[in-house]
């Protein structure tokens, strides 16, 4: 069987980890894209503010089905 994917870029955001801010982007993307298949991780950043980390951001590429 053949199959094609298209992949999209998002970026999560959390106060508590890059797992989190990875998670976040998932389940919100997951409301509006149908069929997500898998993701990758491509970079992680994060803020600080007067000297402590105060957010996380994880860029990653998700990719769905095309029917």
């Amino acid at each position: 069987m053949e199959r094609v994917y298209k992949k999209l870029e998002l970026v999560g955001i959390s106060e508590k980890s890059f797992e989190d801010a990875v998670k976040n982007a998932i389940e919100k993307a997951a409301k509006t894209v149908h069929g997500l298949a898998w993701f990758e991780v491509t970079e992680q950043h994060g803020k600080i503010t007067d000297g402590k980390i105060t957010e996380f951001q994880a860029v990653i590429k998700a990719a769905f089905k095309v029917d």
